[in-house]
Order: structure tokens, then sequence, then C-alpha cells
């Protein structure tokens, strides 16, 4: 009876892990097609961002809690985009440091009395500024309600049709806009468009703009560039011709405001707020079956700070499994509607099996497999072959990240720099990859006792904040 039943859990967690594995290879298939004619695309245009003249108006919402550390550097990296119109709100969630302080020295903010739209509800505002050397700053100070609240907020206050929603501790190349609008010029349809996020860490960053990427001597930072281009080139670029993305990273993605208005904005009850309103607006364009598209780029580059200490990234990858639980189950009518498209039919039940529960079977299989092997019941080949698909085939998949980075846009350029990334990417999946499953079954944790949620605090190296 137990040989059974060890023998069916050994087939469980290996053919789970084959699932995981092989799933992700099949949006790595997809992946590679969709950037190929991506860059066959580009190659036609050139190396410039297209610029036809008639592209929309911008409101870059900017929301930003004790942020004094790199908030000088993001606003003036805004402020330089190459992009015909737009104009940038930043909005101080009642930061405690010098957040506020530091954006009056640097841009000369004034007191604006301006009448204020509140189709959206939010937490008071205290005083909104603007800025005697830039036309288009504006800075709203309000009462601490959270990142959604602040986005809220900042919705209310927007100006113009299309709002992109930035990092307080994110700088975006001077030609992001230009590039993330696209599809919205290309398609009517077009409700939301999301770029990639990498990381600064280890880069150069001067006058407010990254002039050269390199790697940051900080393992723990190394380790998450190879996630991250994991997640973006392999994950979103996958699904993004599917028209079933998920998650457009809340570091930066460009949104239609009537629709964002239309579904009721940002969501204040969940520590994901980004994910939640983009599957959201995928199960309000379903129900109504009204046409739309929400599509992923991998040009448009911001580039933003990540924990370089264990104890901050833990939270972070802790509070990221919160909200995507919190996400998929609010929405799980997606995956059940007949008008559930691509991004109920498979994008939800795939994120839900291998991103939702996935820690949870995880932990449980190192457990099972390892321990079983050290008490004698599991023998060396069943753990080597567990091994080899758990292990293995993850290595694979980091591996294939980098060759895409590889073949596609190179910003590591120095063989050096890529040399150690192929490195790292065999490294993480011996340790860092496990520990992060210990800290997403934390963040199942705490979604299942419905924890008091706030501000994901991150402590800032400020290295590049000058």
């Amino acid at each position: 009876m137990n040989g059974g039943w060890l023998w069916w859990a050994q087939v469980l967690f290996i053919g789970y892990f084959l699932a995981l594995n092989g799933g992700y290879l099949a949006l790595n298939l997809l992946s590679m097609a969709s950037l190929r004619g991506y860059m066959r695309q580009r190659s036609a245009l050139g190396d410039e961002a297209p610029y036809l003249g008639v592209e929309p108006p911008i409101s870059l919402l900017v929301p930003g809690y004790n942020e004094e550390a790199t908030i000088r550097t993001s606003v003036r990296s805004m402020l330089q985009l190459q992009y015909p119109d737009f104009e940038v709100v930043v909005i101080n969630d009642g930061s405690r440091d010098r957040t506020l302080e530091v954006l009056r020295e640097e841009f000369e903010l004034v007191p604006h009395p301006e009448p204020m739209r509140r189709t959206l509800e939010h937490k008071p505002i205290r005083v909104v500024y603007r800025s005697r050397r830039y036309a288009n700053l504006r800075v709203i100070d309000k009462d601490n309600g959270g990142k959604a609240d602040a986005l809220n907020a900042g919705i209310n206050a927007a100006r113009h049709t299309l709002f992109c929603a930035v990092d307080a501790d994110s700088i975006l190349q001077r030609d992001s806009l230009l590039r993330v609008v696209q599809p919205f010029l290309e398609d009517e349809r077009t409700v939301a468009a999301g770029g990639t996020v990498r990381l600064a860490n280890g880069s150069e960053v001067r006058g407010g703009f990254l002039v050269r990427a390199g790697l940051p001597r900080n393992w723990v930072a190394r380790f998450q560039i190879v996630e991250y281009l994991r997640a973006f080139l392999l994950g979103r670029l996958g699904w993004s011709p599917l028209n079933a993305v998920l998650i457009i990273s809340g570091a930066f993605g460009l949104f239609n405001r009537e629709r964002v208005l239309a579904v009721g904005g940002y969501s204040t009850t969940t520590v994901g707020e980004d994910m939640e309103l983009v599957v959201r607006l995928h199960r309000w364009h379903r129900e109504r079956r009204i046409p739309y598209r929400i599509r992923y780029l991998p040009d448009p580059i911001c580039w933003t700070e990540a924990p370089e200490d264990l104890v901050t990234l833990g939270r972070q990858r802790s509070r990221w499994q919160r909200g995507l639980a919190e996400s998929l189950s609010r929405h799980a009518r997606l995956a059940l509607s007949p008008r559930a498209g691509a991004a109920g039919l498979l994008a939800w039940p795939f994120m839900a099996v291998f991103e939702w529960i996935g820690p949870l079977v995880e932990l449980a299989g190192y457990v099972v497999m390892l321990g079983g092997f050290a008490l004698g019941v599991v023998s060396p080949a069943a753990l080597i072959v567990f091994l080899l698909v758990a292990i293995g085939m993850g290595i694979l998949l980091s591996v294939n990240g980098l060759l895409l980075e590889t073949l596609s846009f190179r910003v590591y350029a120095r063989k050096r720099d890529m040399l150690l990334m192929f490195a790292m990417a065999v490294l993480e999946n011996l340790g860092y990859r496990q520990l992060n499953t210990l800290w997403r079954c934390r963040g199942m944790w705490q979604w299942f006792s419905r924890r008091k949620h706030n501000w994901g605090v991150m402590r800032r190296s400020g290295k590049w904040g000058q």
C-alpha cells in the first residue's frame, strides 16, 4: 500500500515538472516566432523608433512612496523622453522621507490649485504642485493609501486619453514611449501594452539615462537579471500573439484611460494591482464581447533597481505570489466563460496550475523525493530522473532566454558579461530557484490568511539616483 502510494507520488511530481517545463518550452517556441517577426519589422523600419506625427498625447503617472533615493533621476529621465506631447504626473503617496522635498528642490515646485475630477475614489489630496522649470510636470501630494490608490488619483488628474504607469524607481529609454504606443496606432482595438523591464543594477546612469548596461557585482541582483529575461522574453512574448497576456508590469505599462475607468480603475484591495487590472480588462471585454487587444512588446525598455539583499527580495517575491493568487482567484470566471478566448482557456489555467499552486507542488516534490531518497524508499534512478526534469529543464529554459537576448537586442554586448550570464543561468537553478519557491509558498500563506497589505517597501541603494 505504502509502496504503491510512493510510486504514484514519484510519477506525479516527475509528470508535473515535465508538464511545467514542457509548457514553457512551448511558450519559448511562440516567443521565438514572435520575436523573429518583430525584429524583421524593426529592421525594415530602422533602428530609430518610428515617428509618424500622429502619436496621441500620453500622461505618465508616477506613484511613489519613500523614493528619495531615486525619484530625482527617474523624473528627470521621463522629462527628456522623445515624444511629441506628454505630461508627467508624480503622485507622492504620503511619503515619510524627503521624497517631496527632493522634488521641490530639483524641479522648483509651487502650489497650483486646480479642480480635480473624482471619477475614481482615493485618499484625500493635500496639495497639487506644478513646476516652474517644466510646464508638463505636476506633483500631487496626497494622504497615504497605497500604490493602487495613488494611481487612481493620477488617473483622475490625467489630461490625456492614454496613460502610462511607471514606477518611481525606474528610468525609461528615450524612445520607450514612441515604441510602446505603436500597438495603439496599428490597431484601434488595443487597450493596453507593456514593454520589457530590465535591471539597472551594475549599469552606468548619467543625467537621468542609462548610458551603459552592465552586470552588478551583487549575486542576488545577477540572478534576477536572468529571471527577468526569462519572464519577459519567454513568458509574456509567447502569450502576446494569442492576446492572452495576463501581466503587464506595474513598472511600465500603457493603457487606454477610458477603458480603465470603465472597469473601475485599480483595485485597492490587492497587492497585485497591476496584474489584477489586466485580468479584469480581459474579463470585462470578453463578457461584453467587445473586441480588444492587450500586447507585449520586447523593445520598449524600462530600467529599474532590483533588491540586492535576500530579506528584501523575499518580501518582494512573497508579495508577487500573493498578488497573483488574488488576481487569479478573483477572476476564475474568466476560465469558465464560453467567451474566454485564449486568455481564459489557455493563459488562466496555465498560470493557475504552474504559477499559482506551482510553488506548493514544487516544495512537496523536493521534500518527498529528497526525503524519500535519504530514507532509502526512493531509488537513485528515480531521483536522477526527477532532478533532470526539475533542474535540468529549468537550466535549459534559462539558457533559451539568454539565447533570445543574444539573437535579438544584445543589451549586454561584452563577451565577459554574456559568459557570466550563462553561468548564472545554470547556478540559479541550484539553490536560488528553490529559495524562491519557499518565498512564494510564504506568499501563498499570506494570501490564504488574508494578511493586511501595504506598499511593497524596498531598500534602495541610491547608486544611480543622483
